[in-house]
């Protein structure tokens, strides 16, 4: 197979569907009613009646996608619903066993796989610039146009001229002279940095190679972009990045699989659902989907309760009367509800509703752990220069806190937390942990499950270990299982079978139902479909109901404590209220409240600095004009008159006065808790207005006295 399907559309096995398909058709596939007075779009890629199955389970039957350009596609659904295999019918990876997909002519299709093949032997930076193929092959072609032009003459050089026009309008089209810093800047935006450059492609971690197919993919600049999990190994800055690249700089289309909901908001313009062998085609970004789909299937199940209604009205007709004098109606009845039948509207799908509240545990301290002025640094062993991880960080976590630890891979986050845990010693500083402390520790590895034994039954021997004494009966075990989105089968199934997800859904809900009372969550949903995370979230999210049967708890109250290692924002949002932002270059942070309040005031303060910036700016370049213009006469005033008065020892002490006030103002209104307080914002930057309208003349007549000889 060519590597990510880049530049390789000749080699797609795409077979044409008839020519000229009614747009009509598509979008009735679609969903979707046509508009009538706009000039129809070309599709970019058209399935059309996809059929796809593994062995006797069907995993798409009739499905129909058309991808016109400039669509935002996201596809989402419960893990094992199809997503991946629609993507890889696609973008040819796999015939489908039935229905066509064509691509429009001269298109191409990039298609990022979550195991993307790259050489090994190649340099990071060089395995990039794979990304340019294309690019270097008219590049080659002009190489060769100049070589002919050397000894052509006549009308021959001017075919080869005209070709060497052509070409170079191919080359400036893909940015073809600019392709170092488009490179540099793709792999720097993900997370990718200079000194990884030259490393060959074999020594780089797994996460690093899954960067750097992504950004090959990107600067390859395809028609239709496929991405599979995009996200996977981004940190927030690269999510970041890759949201303002997919909505600002990217200019085909793109069909994406991700559960980072924060980039389905902001990038796709539509939602593709696949479930139970369908795709159900919603507009707008996935904020939107989740209100259509849940009106979608309001009206529906509402017209399946009806029809059902109907049906039982009529079979209850048909047996009263089947044998009486209305026996001729009852079988008219009955043939018209067999047609009825064949017609049936389907039973909403839906997910497990089981309820689960986290059990009570001991209560622990009020203060769960303090740490004084830690640090942490390394040696890199890449270069052998230290590096620091956080330096001199304070913060204290009290019972019933939900912190959120987050930054750059790479920045510490996991080391951080093993030293709050006591696993790992810091540089300098203390670190005290509370009293009372039951730890219930989500890493990212599942190396520890039994592979040959049932989810229910692994539910069972985890919580009783957990709890000596306990009796977690089986139906207990499958409630839970229930409660963690496993079917009745899927609750059988053996530990060893499951997917990744699945492993992650197991192994956390042996956790959360173990009764600790600090829960450390590393990377949660990493492996989570957005039901599963949003099952998960709603969890950790509730508050504990009181009891009043449990001993030893005062007041029938209890809190646990969390604490979070995750680049999902919105898993952040909805279950955190403290952070501790590590920004990669040994600072730390620590922050009151969750993802969307920290990131309001970094765009708040970004925001006061530029226009603080330019402030600055216009007060040196208007200092620099007035310097530079001949000394003009200036009427006097009454205020004129008093600034003549005043010594310059005196203008220069009421200058630096003002300054003073001004430079507090700047302090107090870029404070973290400023924006709490919009009242009080406002009054303080009228009254920086009123400073600057005051500072000017002052300033002016101190240039004035400089520039007297």
């Amino acid at each position: 197979m060519a590597r990510d399907r880049v530049g390789q559309a000749s080699r797609l096995s795409h077979p044409l569907h008839r020519a000229g398909q009614d747009r009509r058709d598509a979008c009735a596939a679609r969903g979707r009613r046509c508009g009538t007075n706009r000039l129809p779009l070309v599709p970019l890629l058209t399935a059309t009646n996809l059929d796809h199955a593994f062995g006797q389970r069907i995993i798409l039957e009739g499905v129909s996608l058309t991808v016109e350009p400039g669509d935002r596609i996201g596809v989402v659904g419960r893990n094992g619903q199809g997503k991946t295999t629609l993507l890889r019918a696609l973008g040819g990876a796999i015939e489908p066993d039935g229905g066509a997909v064509s691509l429009s002519r001269g298109a191409r299709v990039g298609y990022l796989t979550q195991d993307p093949e790259l050489d090994p032997e190649q340099t990071l930076r060089d395995e990039a610039e794979m990304g340019f193929a294309e690019l270097h092959a008219l590049h080659q072609q002009m190489h060769g146009v100049f070589h002919e032009m050397e000894s052509a003459s006549g009308e021959r050089l001017e075919r080869l001229m005209a070709q060497q026009a052509r070409l170079e309008s191919q080359i400036e089209a893909m940015g073809g002279y600019a392709i170092d810093h488009r490179i540099d800047a793709t792999l720097h935006g993900l997370g990718l940095p200079d000194e990884l450059f030259k490393v060959k492609v074999g020594d780089l971690s797994g996460g690093q190679k899954g960067r750097l197919a992504l950004a090959r993919l990107l600067l390859a600049e395809p028609d239709v972009l496929l991405l599979d999990e995009p996200t996977n190994h981004l940190d927030l800055a690269g999510r970041i990045w890759l949201e303002e690249f997919l909505t600002g700089q990217f200019r085909g289309a793109v069909v994406m699989i991700s559960h980072d909901r924060y980039l389905l908001d902001r990038v796709v313009t539509r939602i593709v659902e696949v479930e139970e062998t369908r795709l159900y085609d919603y507009p707008g970004n996935y904020s939107a989907f989740r209100e259509i789909r849940a009106q979608r299937r309001l009206t529906q199940m509402r017209a399946y309760e009806n029809q059902q209604t109907r049906f039982k009205q009529e079979e209850a007709y048909i047996r009263r009367y089947k044998a009486g004098q209305r026996a001729r109606q009852a079988q008219g009845r009955l043939a018209k509800l067999e047609r009825a039948k064949q017609e049936t509207i389907e039973r909403p799908v839906e997910m497990s509703e089981a309820a689960f509240n986290l059990p009570r545990s001991e209560r622990s301290g009020d203060v769960v752990v303090t740490a004084r002025g830690i640090s942490k640094s390394y040696t890199d062993a890449a270069t052998g220069k230290a590096k620091v991880l956080f330096k001199d960080l304070d913060l204290s976590i009290s019972r019933g806190e939900r912190w959120g630890i987050i930054g750059p891979n790479g920045a510490g986050k996991s080391t951080l937390v093993r030293i709050l845990l006591g696993e790992q010693e810091p540089d300098a500083g203390i670190v005290r942990p509370g009293s009372n402390l039951r730890v219930g520790y989500y890493r990212q590895s599942h190396g520890h499950l039994p592979p040959d034994m049932p989810v229910y039954v692994y539910l069972q021997k985890v919580i009783a270990r957990e709890n000596p004494g306990v009796q977690y009966s089986e139906q207990q075990a499958r409630n839970l299982a229930g409660a963690f989105l496993f079917s009745g089968s899927e609750q059988e199934a053996v530990l060893g079978r499951l997917s990744g997800g699945e492993r992650s859904r197991a192994t956390m809900a042996g956790l959360l139902a173990s009764g600790k009372n600090l829960l450390v969550l590393d990377e949660p949903t990493n492996h989570l479909d957005i039901p599963s995370a949003e099952r998960l979230e709603d969890v950790l999210a509730l508050p504990i109901p009181p009891s009043s049967e449990s001993e030893g708890v005062e007041g029938g109250e209890y809190e646990h404590t969390l604490v979070v290692i995750s680049h999902d924002r919105a898993f952040i949002d909805a279950t955190c209220d403290h952070l501790v932002v590590l920004d990669g270059e040994g600072g730390a942070e620590v922050v009151v409240g969750n993802y969307t309040d920290w990131h309001e005031r970094q765009a708040q303060r970004k925001a006061e600095r530029a226009r603080a910036e330019a402030e600055e700016k216009r007060r040196r370049e208007e200092a620099e004009r007035r310097r530079r213009e001949p000394a003009r006469p200036v009427e006097r005033s009454a205020s004129r008159n008093a600034l003549e008065r005043l010594k310059t020892e005196q203008l220069e002490e009421k200058i630096q006065r003002i300054e003073g006030r001004i430079k507090e103002i700047d302090r107090e209104t870029l404070a973290p808790d400023a924006w709490r307080d919009a009242a009080r914002c406002a009054r303080l930057g009228a009254e920086r207005t009123a400073l600057m309208a005051e500072l000017e003349p002052l300033e002016f007549e101190w240039l004035r006295r400089a520039e007297e000889p």
